[in-house]
């Protein structure tokens, strides 16, 4: 095994939480590792699909089915997956992990530095108190060890620079941010949003709050709402590890990039408590490699963390790493995602909107804002996502009728209006969804995670309410053919997943403090979804960067005071 040492930190991951903490080490002046996995992914120069027409794909962009089911039958089911974002997932053949028992989770994961941050939806919203205090009030898992005072100032160094649009509402659930313009909503949004307000005392529409930049912000240049942000964003007009983050930590002449890094192991030594480095696999050579540091950051995503920690058992931590309570791998959690009503708005027909906008509106959750509302019978909330459009040629062909020249003139004029709503539920922490060690290895000869989840009745009685107020608002807002659903996409479809090395004020019953810091190992800190405690009903990345940069700065200034 070859040894490579004096590094000051490693950081696991390139992700979203992972290109956050290389960024603020490096910036604090610390010489840092970080990992990958995946194959390397230049800014600009590897977006090597973003504007090519579909004329430009074999069978136009269509499923390669044959391919699909025998090397991504996971990766292929998210709407997100096709021919032109296929170079950035998983190989699920080579990369197998697995289901315990008849409950699938689509663990959707990429292959590449900057992970999920490339392909990812963008939408960022801040925690609330009603969030950080949720579990104490039911008793349905532990406290969170902090509250929003502890992290609001976390989250506005962290919209500054990234650059969020969205528009300020003045809710106590949902928290206003350091935002950008708003992105326009279009007629039919806006009608939806007045007739809802009109209608509803108890909520809002409001245009979602989302990492896309409307205005040139930090050198990154304005979203120009071309459209497939999927692809690669070379403006940079998007928030990614790619356009962000990974410059700004490579500016500082810091950082050393890894790709292609399996990490085996963590390597701890029980007589200082510490991690003294990293065990790796080149995903290229095979060669066995170790890395030390005085600090480690795990960002590599919920599930891969969950795995890694599992595998660096030893003699003095024989259930895994910095695992003493036995919670590591349990409490898994996602948010329910589907459809929730979708119809058809008539009278618009002479208007249209500019572009393809890189955003949703929200309809911010407003179910049990003090304990239980009495109108339902379910604890928490959810929020809606949504958007109204007109259909295409693609979504015409079927529909118009006749054939030739004047058939061709119809298809290019824009269809009928409609719109969808998708609801967003709250998951509880439940012990027995979780993550264990499967006794099948990997192609590194590594034991393969398995997973073992499902909804429980909170979580189906909060989808048919769900179901219920997006039809009612449709209703409301004078919409015909309103189709509503209480179908929950299969779990991991949010690519949400979150909470199998939760935060806690007890050791005996979390993994982590109130600094994302392992109870047991002081120099290893988790700041990825897997540090979650609950899971709020909002999307959670901008938290996992509030807490990464917390994390950083709570681990740097013990460093330079020798406690660490």
């Amino acid at each position: 095994m070859s040894k490579v040492v004096n590094f000051d930190a490693i950081v696991i991951g390139s992700g979203i939480s992972g290109g956050w903490a290389a960024k603020e080490l490096t910036e604090k002046g610390l010489k840092v590792l970080l990992l990958d996995r995946g194959r390397n992914v230049e800014h600009g120069k590897d977006y090597v699909t973003e504007h090519r027409g579909p004329w430009e794909f074999d069978y136009r962009n269509r499923p390669l089915r044959e391919l699909y089911r025998e090397q991504y039958p996971i990766q292929s089911s998210h709407f997100v997956f096709d021919e032109t974002t296929r170079h950035y997932m998983n190989n699920d053949r080579d990369n197998p992990y697995q289901f315990v028992g008849n409950n699938p989770f689509h663990w959707i994961r990429t292959d590449v530095v900057g992970g999920r941050s490339l392909v990812w939806g963008r939408q960022v919203y801040r925690f609330s108190d009603l969030d950080f205090s949720a579990n104490a009030l039911d008793g349905h898992g532990i406290d969170w060890p902090i509250r929003y005072e502890d992290i609001k100032d976390w989250y506005s160094h962290v919209e500054n620079f990234i650059g969020v649009s969205g528009q300020a509402e003045n809710l106590p659930q949902l928290p206003d941010g350091e935002f950008l313009k708003p992105m326009s909503m279009n007629v039919v949004e806006k009608h939806f949003k007045t007739k809802v307000e009109e209608h509803y005392d108890d909520r809002i529409a409001t245009i979602g709050r989302v990492a896309v930049l409307s205005e040139n912000h930090n050198g990154r240049a304005q979203c120009h709402y071309c459209g497939p942000c999927e692809r690669g964003c070379s403006t940079g007009s998007y928030f990614s590890t790619q356009s962000s983050t990974l410059p700004a930590a490579q500016k500082t002449g810091n950082l050393t990039l890894r790709p292609q890094s399996v990490v085996e192991t963590l390597v701890y030594d029980h007589q200082t408590r510490r991690v003294t480095g990293v065990n790796v696999i080149d995903a290229q050579s095979g060669e066995k490699l170790y890395f030390s540091a005085k600090l480690v950051f795990l960002c590599a995503s919920t599930i891969a963390t969950t795995q890694i920690l599992l595998n660096s058992k030893s003699d003095a931590m024989p259930n895994g790493l910095a695992n003493g309570s036995g919670v590591l791998g349990h409490y898994l959690m996602d948010h329910s995602m589907g459809l929730a009503a979708m119809a058809s708005f008539e009278g618009f027909d002479d208007q249209y909107y500019y572009g393809n906008r890189p955003n949703v509106i929200y309809v911010p959750r407003f179910r049990n804002l003090n304990g239980n509302d009495g109108e339902s019978n379910f604890i928490r909330g959810y929020g809606f996502q949504g958007l109204a459009r007109r259909s295409n040629w693609r979504g015409m062909y079927t529909k118009v009728p006749g054939f030739g020249a004047e058939y061709k003139r119809a298809l290019e004029q824009p269809g009928p209006w409609s719109m969808m709503l998708f609801g967003y539920g709250e998951c509880l922490p439940q012990h027995e969804n979780r993550v264990t060690l499967s006794k099948q290895r990997d192609r590194f000869g590594i034991p393969q995670a398995a997973v073992n989840f499902r909804w429980h009745n909170n979580e189906l009685k909060m989808r048919e309410d769900i179901a219920n107020q997006a039809k009612g608002m449709l209703e409301a807002a004078g919409a015909s053919r309103v189709f509503a659903s209480t179908a929950i996409k299969t779990p991991g479809a949010a690519v949400h997943e979150m909470g199998t090395a939760r935060m806690g004020r007890d050791p005996k019953t979390s993994v982590l403090n109130r600094y994302n810091q392992a109870h047991q190992v002081p120099n290893l800190f988790v700041t990825d979804g897997s540090c979650m405690t609950s899971s709020s009903c909002v999307n959670p990345s901008l938290t996992y960067m509030a807490l990464t940069a917390r994390a950083v700065d709570y681990a740097v200034k013990n460093l330079r005071a020798g406690k660490l």
